[in-house]
C-alpha cells in the first residue's frame, strides 16, 4: 500500500504574533514545520509528503525545508486540503496533519496505520481530564466528561474515502476537521491514543510552552567519529562536499570524503547506530564513487527518526597539504546546507602531525568529528 502524508501550513500564523507565519517561526532549533516534516518523511510507512503553504510563501518554504514537494492551499483549510488530496496519485492512505503540532512521535502514526485496516479513518484523541462548566455570564452546571475527547492531528484515511468526502460535501459549509466530514458521509471513523507532545501551537505564549516540552523530554549526547583515506593520483579530493583543487585526491570506495564520513560515523553514534560500513559496506558496488552527502543524510534521517535534533557538528581535518584554511567557510556552509544546520552550528578546523606518521608524510588525510544532539529520554 502507498501511504502518503499532507502537511497544512497554509495558515497566516496572525494570533501566534511574530514576523513570519507561525509555521516558518523558529522552534527548538529549527524552523516549526521542519519538525513534522522530519517526522513524516523519516517514518518507513510513509513514502511521500505534500506541504500545503499559503499563496507567496514559496521562499518561506525553501528556507524552512529546501526544495521540496507542494501545492499551494485555499481560503480556508478545507480548501487547502482539498488541494493536497488532487495532487497525490497512487495512494491507498494518507495522513492529513496540521504544522501547528510540530512534535509528532512516530508511536502515533503506527497506531493510526495499524487500524486503518479496519476502519476508514482514524484520529489521535486525548481524554478530557478537566472539569468542564457551562458558563452564561454565571458558572452553570458541570458537564459530564465522561466518553468526551480532545482531537488531535495527524488525522488517517482511506484514501478514496476522504476524496469522496470532500468532493460530497457542501459548498460554503466548513467542517472543523476532516475527520467530520468523513463521518459526515456515512464512514466509521475511530480513535487511537494521542500523544501531550502534539498539543497545538496558537498563541505566543503556547512556543514557550512547546520549548518547555520539547526541553523537557530530551537529553544530551555526544559522540565522536574518525576517518582516514590515503592519496591517489588522478582522483578527486572531496572535503565536507566541496571539490577542492590538489594535485591528488583521496581513494576510497565512496568519493572518499574524509570529512563526511567522521561525521557520519559521529552522527550513528549518538543514537548507537554503529558505523557507516554497517550502512553502507564498501563491498557493495552500489555504493562505488557515491556521493557522501547520502551517507551523511541518511544518517541524520535516523536521528530524526528517533526523535533527536542535531545541536553541533564539530570537525578537524588532520593533513599537511593542502591548506584548508581557503576553503574552510565553504565546507563548513556545504555540511550546514547538508544537515540543515545554521553555519554557526558547524565548525571546521585543521592541524598537521608536524610531519609525523602517514598524514606527516603526506601519505593521506584523516579528520575527526564530534557530534552533540538532543534525543528524548529513554531513547
Amino acid at each position: 500500500m502507498k501511504t502518503a502524508a499532507i502537511i497544512v501550513a497554509a495558515g497566516s500564523g496572525i494570533r501566534a504574533g511574530g514576523s513570519v507565519p507561525k509555521q516558518f517561526a523558529p522552534l527548538a532549533g529549527r524552523p516549526m514545520l521542519a519538525h513534522s516534516y522530519a517526522a513524516m518523511t523519516s517514518h518507513p510507512a510513509i513514502d511521500t509528503v505534500l506541504v500545503v503553504i499559503g499563496e507567496g510563501q514559496e521562499a518561506m518554504l525553501r528556507g524552512a525545508l529546501g526544495d521540496v514537494d507542494f501545492v499551494v492551499g485555499g481560503a480556508s483549510r478545507r480548501e487547502s486540503v482539498a488541494n493536497g488530496l488532487a495532487a497525490l496519485e497512487g495512494v491507498d492512505r494518507v495522513l492529513i496533519h496540521d504544522a501547528a503540532r510540530p512534535f509528532l512521535p512516530h508511536a502515533v502514526i503506527d497506531r493510526l496505520l495499524e487500524v486503518l485496516d479496519a476502519y476508514e479513518g482514524a484520529v489521535p484523541a486525548l481524554p478530557v481530564s478537566d472539569t468542564l462548566v457551562r458558563f452564561d455570564g454565571m458558572m452553570g452546571d458541570n458537564v459530564a466528561r465522561d466518553g468526551l475527547y480532545r482531537v488531535q492531528t495527524p488525522q488517517a484515511f482511506v484514501f478514496g474515502a476522504i476524496v469522496a468526502a470532500h468532493r460530497a460535501w457542501p459548498a460554503g459549509r466548513e467542517a472543523t476537521d476532516d475527520a467530520q466530514m468523513v463521518r459526515d458521509t456515512g464512514h466509521e471513523v475511530t480513535i487511537v491514543p494521542g500523544d501531550a507532545m502534539l498539543e497545538k501551537i496558537t498563541h505566543p505564549a503556547d512556543f514557550a510552552a512547546a520549548e518547555a516540552r520539547f526541553g523537557a523530554q530530551m537529553r544530551v549526547r555526544t559522540a565522536t567519529g574518525y576517518d582516514v583515506h590515503r592519496f591517489a593520483e588522478g582522483e578527486a579530493l572531496w572535503l565536507g562536499g566541496v571539490n577542492v583543487p590538489y594535485s591528488r585526491g583521496l581513494s576510497g570506495h565512496s568519493d572518499a570524503d574524509v570529512v563526511l564520513h567522521a561525521i557520519t560515523d559521529a552522527l550513528l553514534g549518538t543514537i548507537g547506530a554503529g558505523d557507516i560500513g554497517m550502512h553502507f559496506p564498501p563491498s557493495d558496488p552500489k555504493w562505488r564513487g557515491a556521493a557522501s552527502a547520502q551517507f551523511l543524510q541518511h544518517a541524520a534521517l535516523l536521528v530524526t527518526a528517533e526523535g533527536g535534533v542535531i545541536d553541533f557538528v564539530d570537525v578537524t581535518i588532520i593533513c599537511e597539504a593542502p591548506k584548508v584554511g581557503p576553503h574552510r567557510e565553504a565546507i563548513r556552509a556545504s555540511i550546514a546546507g547538508i544537515l540543515g544546520l545554521k553555519v554557526s552550528e558547524v565548525s571546521v578546523k585543521a592541524t598537521t602531525t608536524e610531519r609525523l606518521g602517514f598524514t606527516g608524510r603526506g601519505e593521506g588525510m584523516a579528520a575527526q568529528a564530534v557530534a552533540t544532539v538532543r534525543v528524548p529520554a529513554g531513547s
